[in-house]
């Protein structure tokens, strides 16, 4: 039986508490969750060589795959997934609304041990109309193979839990804990989540609560267990 530890986690451009932009302070947080996959929010990269994802990629030994929402002069900013399954497939998927900032998603297909995984990594938009539409798209993700085993994660943006977002989503998914992961220091707000597909899948759920990651971003990564 295969197990898969499946991680979110908005690293915040790699701006702490203390607003110093250090990404060993990512990388030693993600180091301590060991994490098999890894979905990222608000990864940045710069043109003058400072690519926060291929550096994370090449400190860990994983497949990166990025997911470039914003596009500056100076560089980018978006998604970013970091992988130690074998992909089978990926797909990005564009969520940008109404001119608001643009939004997307990772769409991968993964081999754990032989299992094969959809996992589906986004941060949506901050208005709740925004948010509806967004959850609409995502859910045409999994429309093509429903029987299929999948999992939806990242920074959702939804303050409220009985959100119509949410609701929508449970269509399809079971609903399944609300951990509690931002502000880092004192978490109050379920922002980060994760479903899977079925639900009996999903064996554990929490925040990872360490001391470095207190400090290294404003979100506290969201840990999951799935067995297949």
């Amino acid at each position: 039986m295969a197990t898969l530890r499946l991680a979110s986690y908005n690293v915040h451009r790699a701006i702490g508490r203390d607003r110093r932009c250090e990404p060993e302070r990512i990388l030693a947080v993600l180091r301590e969750i060991d994490a098999d996959v890894l979905a990222l929010q608000e990864v940045e990269a710069h043109d003058n060589g400072g690519d926060m994802l291929a550096w994370l990629a090449a400190e860990t030994g994983f497949e990166p795959i990025a997911g470039t929402t914003l596009v500056r002069h100076d560089g980018h900013y978006g998604n970013g997934l970091l992988t130690r399954c074998p992909v089978r497939a990926k797909a990005l998927c564009d969520l940008s609304w109404r001119g608001r900032e643009p939004r997307g998603a990772i769409s991968v297909d993964v081999d754990c041990e032989g299992e094969p995984l959809r996992i589906v990594a986004t941060h949506l938009g901050l208005r709740p109309a925004e948010r509806r539409e967004q959850v609409q798209r995502l859910l045409r993700l999994f429309s093509d193979r429903p029987g299929d085993r999948a999992v939806l994660v990242g920074d959702l943006n939804e303050w409220f839990l009985w959100g119509r977002p949410l609701r929508r989503l449970h269509r399809f998914f079971d609903e399944t804990p609300a951990v509690r992961t931002f502000p880092a220091h004192f978490p109050m707000f379920a922002l980060d989540r994760l479903w899977t597909h079925p639900g009996t899948i999903l064996k554990g759920l929490k925040a990872h609560d360490s001391e470095k990651a207190r400090v290294a971003s404003d979100h506290l990564p969201l840990v999951a267990t799935i067995q297949l």
